[in-house]
């Protein structure tokens, strides 16, 4: 075995008991364990101890047993140089989220090539060669550009590229991937789970594989091992346990993520003790609802472009079309689903519609009302009936007020409430949301992603909206959250008549959750239509490879 974890327990000063308790497991050379669970489980502390990168006030105990070269280490006992010596060497690591784990002010070639300096004896030249082979590698299609490119002018599927190329630099033994695909559009997902597996057969190099999708681990590992507040659940063979889980708490997991091939209202959720618990609704199949008479709002021709940066004064101008000749209709009540990757111009339409972007041509209108002629007191009132959640909640939310303050702003800024009856309203809306009595009290930082989340949605709602533009409002959540978050919204929309726009990459989220659906690619509409028919009979070709690109589902044959 490569590496054999035995009774292995991290703990915090000041925490009634460990975040990872009495973990065992091994992994073999060539190998891919999956570990999934949901934030909170120990996943990624879990990684970080084997790695040697746990906060210094962390307790750890137990053995890490990493053999290699007829050699066997206990990685817990080994001292600071030999953990940095093997750090990059014979142990990598890929992050979730590479736009912060990349140096922001240092281009991708050089950031690369300082692991090769330290890991390898490599002269200067020897060294740029390797880079760029390594860029190749990772299916970089322009390494010469990439190599001279920073952070921010790469897409996120480049960045995560760069990342692992970064982390086979030194040829490692074992590749630890901490939610590499978690925000990657389904397309540039499976691109990222085939690149990892083809280098881990071809480098015969072991795989720690952390993710919260099920059907991600279905592409990509051998085993998998569930997890579930620090503690092991079950492991086994991975087509063993997505087939025949064992425990309650997998089955569960399985059973929140939405399906394609089964219309529901209402997901199932675990509680807080990791039992499934199925909604009323559930027996019940969705209804398609017919496309209601009134048009709510309208987008006739609409385009936008961005003027390219140029380094010659004199060039021509050039152009980037971030959406051209858009046309469609929201119908009051409905959910509107907007599908794509990044860069098909799903955000710039919201971001149009709420007014956040106001050099544009064509016509948006509202109720019957072109929306840049809206002046004053309409304007105002145009501002209170269409509102935004946003993908990131952390971001989204000020950091130095109360979730008292940030639900009270907008009532007070459209005048809506005042005195004791601002604080009635905050509470109504905690209420309305799920969260306990005494969150109002609190800061964002005190809360998890998905309660972050039911703040935002709160706060869409303080202001009593007709339209909610929902921005990739459940991609970075685990699927049982990710459940509680589509439900709220869909019983929110049900009692107080809301329309949604429902921007997201994930098809199979878009699907439970629309009535109607548009495919975007490259800022054009590919197609429309009934959730269940762009599912079931898709008719452009992008839209069946959007489909087939769903990591651990199969296109149904017709």
């Amino acid at each position: 075995m490569l590496l054999v974890v035995n009774n292995l327990s991290i703990s915090f000063p000041g925490q009634p008991k460990p975040v990872v308790n009495n973990l065992s497991f091994a992994i073999n050379e060539g190998d891919c364990l999956g570990i999934v669970g949901e934030s909170g489980s120990g996943k990624s502390l879990t990684a970080m101890s084997l790695a040697g990168l746990l906060p210094p006030n962390a307790m750890v105990s137990g053995e890490i047993i990493f053999s290699k070269d007829a050699k066997n280490r206990n990685l817990l006992t080994c001292s600071q140089s030999e953990i940095g010596r093997l750090r990059g060497a014979e142990i990598a690591y890929i992050f979730q989220e590479p736009m912060t784990a990349l140096n922001p002010s240092m281009k991708c070639g050089r950031q690369i090539s300082e692991m090769l300096s330290l890991h390898t004896t490599l002269s200067s030249s020897e060294i740029k060669q390797k880079t760029l082979s390594l860029l190749t590698e990772v299916q970089i299609a322009d390494p010469l550009k990439v190599f001279a490119s920073y952070p921010h002018q790469l897409s996120g599927g480049q960045r995560q590229r760069v990342m692992i190329a970064m982390a086979i630099s030194g040829s490692p033994s074992l590749l630890i991937a901490d939610e590499p695909t978690t925000a990657l559009d389904v397309t540039v997902q499976k691109t990222v789970v085939e690149l990892i597996n083809n280098l881990r057969i071809n480098r015969n190099m072991a795989v720690l594989f952390i993710t919260h999708d099920l059907g991600v681990i279905a592409e990509v590992a051998d085993r998998v091992m569930v997890m579930r507040k620090g503690e092991k659940v079950e492991e086994g063979n991975t087509a063993d346990i997505l087939t025949h889980p064992i425990t309650e708490y997998t089955k569960g997991l399985m059973a929140c993520r939405p399906s394609l091939l089964i219309s529901q209202k209402y997901l199932p959720v675990l509680n807080d003790e990791g039992k499934l618990i199925l909604p009323d609704e559930l027996a019940d199949q969705k209804e398609v609802a017919e496309v209601p008479p009134t048009i709510l709002l309208s987008i006739k021709n609409l385009s936008i472009r961005y003027k390219l940066p140029s380094k010659n004064l004199f060039a021509k101008k050039k152009y980037f079309h971030a959406l051209s000749n858009i046309n469609l209709s929201l119908y009051k009540g409905e959910t509107l689903g907007l599908v794509g990757e990044s860069g098909s111009g799903k955000t710039t339409i919201g971001r149009a519609i709420s007014m956040l972007i106001e050099e544009r041509s064509g016509g948006i209108t509202y109720k019957g009302r072109e929306i840049n002629t809206l002046k004053g007191s309409d304007y105002k009132q145009f501002r209170r009936n269409v509102q935004l959640i946003f993908q990131d909640p952390f971001s989204s939310l000020n950091p130095k007020h109360t979730v008292e303050n940030i639900l009270s702003e907008p009532m007070l800024i459209h005048k809506l409430t005042s005195g004791a009856q601002t604080k009635k309203r905050v509470l109504e809306l905690l209420n309305e949301v799920n969260l306990p009595e005494g969150s109002e009290r609190k800061y964002p930082h005190e809360f998890s992603g998905g309660q972050r989340q039911r703040i935002c949605i709160a706060r869409a709602l303080a202001v009593d909206p007709e339209l909610i533009i929902c921005d990739e409002s459940v991609s970075a959540l685990d699927v049982s959250v990710q459940a509680g978050i589509l439900n709220l919204l869909n019983r929110l929309k049900a009692e107080k008549g809301l329309t949604y726009l429902f921007i997201s990459h994930d098809l199979s989220v878009v699907k439970h959750m629309s009535d109607r659906v548009i495919v975007l690619k490259d800022g054009a509409i590919q197609e429309e239509g009934l959730s269940d028919d762009v599912y079931l009979h898709p008719s452009s070709e992008y839209t069946k490879q959007l489909i087939a690109s769903i990591p651990g589902i199969k296109q149904p044959q017709e």
